[in-house]
């Protein structure tokens, strides 16, 4: 027997636990840029459900409940899917600064409770009991002058 074949025969186990060591952790990592892109974009329907909130705050006659119902709605047709456990705080007539002067506008915050699909469980098995595994409260505001 050659020495390359008695080398071969040595590094046979090798890659096996190579692979072993490393898949795991290429798969968090794949694992964790798409959750992250999932938030991100839960994050900008949140900052887009806003400004529609607010968009219908600044109308004249708009009343709390339509906005509200845009807002949910947009939450839904961005596939959100407890658009109806979302906290939605609307304020009329705050005052805005606009760089040259002060005018009245209104307010829209939007405060949705957003779980990791893999991670947060994860999370839970590394620390049993903590937070760390407890879902995360995004927020977004639209603040728009009244017509």
């Amino acid at each position: 027997m050659g020495p390359l074949l008695k080398r071969i025969r040595k590094d046979r186990g090798a890659a096996i636990v190579e692979v072993a060591l490393t898949l795991p952790l290429l798969l968090l990592v794949s694992v964790g840029i798409f959750e992250f892109g999932r938030a991100y974009q839960t994050w900008q329907v949140l900052t887009n459900a806003a400004r529609e909130g607010a968009r219908i705050a600044i109308l004249p006659g708009s009343s709390d409940s339509g906005v509200r119902s845009r807002v949910v709605s947009y939450m839904q047709t961005g596939q959100l899917p407890e658009a109806t456990n979302a906290g939605i705080d609307i304020t009329h007539n705050a005052p805005i600064d606009t760089g040259m002067g002060t005018a009245m506008g209104s307010q829209v915050t939007i405060s949705y409770p957003f779980s990791f699909i893999v991670l947060q469980p994860v999370a839970r098995l590394v620390v049993p009991g903590g937070s760390l595994g407890s879902p995360i409260v995004m927020a977004a505001s639209a603040m728009m002058r009244n017509e």
